[in-house]
C-alpha cells in the first residue's frame, strides 16, 4: 500500500469540503486500521511573512477566531467520499480495513511551523529530544514561531521566554484550558 497515495486522495477530499488533512495513519494488527485526522484549514494564504524565518498569520486565522472546528458531519462526509475513492481506486489493497476519519482533539499534536503561529496565545507542553536551558520540559504560552524556533512564555515568579528549537521537539501538545 502507498500511503502517501492514500494522503493524496484524502487531500483532495478535504479541499472539496473546505478542509485540510493533519495527518494519516495506517496500523496492521488485528485488524487493519486506517486512521486519517482532518482539521478545518486557516483562512489565509500559505507563505505569508514578516521577516526571513518567521511565519505570520493574521489573528483571525488563530483557533477561537470565530471558526468553528471539525464536526461529527464533517468527519462523516470525508468518510463517506475517501471509502469510495479508496475503493474505486483501489489504494488498499488486501483483505477488509477500518476507516476512522476524526479530529485533532483540543489537545492536539503541534507538528508543523505554522501550528505555533497558529495557536499563538494558547498554552503547550513541549518535550525536547536534548536539554534547551537545562531543561527538557516545557509549559507555558505559544508567543509564535522565528528563525526555526518556537517561542514559548513560562510562567513561574517571574515570567521568561523560552526558545526551542524545531528539530529538538519530541513531542508537542496543545493544553486544554477551561
Amino acid at each position: 500500500m502507498d500511503l502517501e497515495k492514500v494522503r493524496e486522495a484524502a487531500e483532495r477530499v478535504a479541499r472539496s469540503e473546505g478542509l485540510e488533512i493533519f495527518d494519516v495513519e495506517w496500523k496492521v494488527g488485528k485488524d487493519r486500521f486506517l486512521r486519517v485526522i482532518i482539521d478545518r484549514a486557516p483562512k489565509v494564504q500559505a507563505g505569508i511573512t514578516d521577516a526571513p524565518g518567521e511565519v505570520k498569520l493574521p489573528a483571525e486565522a488563530n483557533e477561537g477566531g470565530g471558526r468553528v472546528g471539525v464536526s461529527h458531519a464533517d468527519c462523516q462526509r470525508i468518510s463517506e467520499q475517501l471509502s469510495v475513492i479508496l475503493d474505486v481506486e483501489e489504494l488498499i489493497p488486501g483483505p477488509r480495513y477500518i476507516l476512522e476519519v476524526s479530529s485533532p482533539g483540543m489537545d492536539r499534536a503541534l507538528k508543523k511551523p505554522a501550528d505555533y503561529e497558529r495557536f499563538r496565545g494558547r498554552m503547550a507542553k513541549i518535550t525536547t529530544t536534548e536539554p534547551v536551558e537545562d531543561e527538557k520540559f516545557f509549559e507555558g504560552r505559544l508567543s509564535g514561531f522565528v528563525d526555526g524556533k518556537v517561542r514559548l512564555e513560562l510562567q513561574g515568579k517571574v515570567a521568561r521566554f523560552v526558545e526551542v528549537p524545531l528539530e529538538k521537539i519530541r513531542k508537542a501538545n496543545l493544553v486544554v484550558e477551561f
